[in-house]
């Protein structure tokens, strides 16, 4: 597939998609949300690719959905694209591989939403990142009535969107909203660092892992525990488990 709205790459076993409509700040359109399932796809089914990183070409990382666009929109095609949106956040937020958001610049709206529904967040410490939909006559979407809650609490979630106010990449990282805030000009190197740190590895094991940490908001603390005996029984009978158990003791000598 061509792509007009982002920039898909594949680099040591990570894959990078790069929201790429820089003259409006990256905002989003439904042909975006496409791309972004197709490289998706591509992701999921590529056995090199080890981790996904979700980023902005330019300035931004997102200012959310087009309003420029949204304003002639009957209301049959805004459910169209929402639609669109729905799938590709769902999507994200069960990957069985591992993603992180490297938020530069503006994460607003819609925007910030693609960034809540990745598994980790680092930010420049200048980012604005911020919910205006209160106060653009909107709501919003991508899971986000959830995800908020789980990573800053109700209170300060209701804070946030009710007010419509932005914070910058420091402030979110005090709250629990980002990992880590660090200077926009080390924003990519230490994504990049903390991406091959996960890279190194066992994707079968973090697989597991992440579907488990997914399931206990759906399921009974017996039934996850189950879980996580099956998943742990999976995780010691394949081979990588000895493989891997060979390296550590390898190590342990050396020290």
């Amino acid at each position: 597939m061509n792509f007009e709205c982002i920039i898909y790459e594949k680099s040591e076993g990570i894959a990078t998609i790069r929201l790429n409509r820089p003259e409006v700040l990256n905002a989003m359109n439904k042909q975006l949300w496409i791309e972004v399932q197709a490289a998706l796809e591509d992701a999921k089914n590529d056995p090199d690719i080890k981790v996904l990183i979700f980023t902005g070409e330019g300035r931004a990382f997102s200012t959310g959905a087009d309003l420029k666009e949204s304003k002639t929109r009957s209301a049959e095609a805004y459910r169209d694209y929402l639609e669109e949106l729905q799938e590709a956040s769902g999507k994200i937020i069960r990957f069985e591989k591992p993603t992180i958001a490297a938020i530069n610049g503006y994460a607003l709206g819609s925007g910030y939403e693609l960034a809540l529904a990745c598994d980790i967040r680092i930010a420049a410490q200048d980012a604005q990142i911020g919910s205006p939909e209160a106060r653009v006559t909107s709501s919003v979407t991508g899971g986000a009535m959830r995800l908020i809650q789980d990573l800053i609490g109700p209170g300060k979630a209701r804070e946030l969107l009710f007010t419509a106010e932005n914070i910058d990449g420091k402030e979110a990282e005090r709250i629990g909203l980002v990992n880590k805030a660090v200077p926009a000009d080390r924003l990519a190197e230490e994504v990049r660092v903390m991406a091959k740190k996960i890279a190194a590895n066992s994707a079968f094991s973090i697989k597991m892992i992440k579907k488990g940490l997914r399931i206990a908001h759906e399921v009974s603390l017996e039934e996850l525990m189950d879980y996580e005996a099956e998943a742990c029984l999976a995780c010691v009978s394949t081979k990588e488990r000895q493989d891997s158990l060979e390296t550590f003791e390898q190590r342990k000598r050396e020290v």
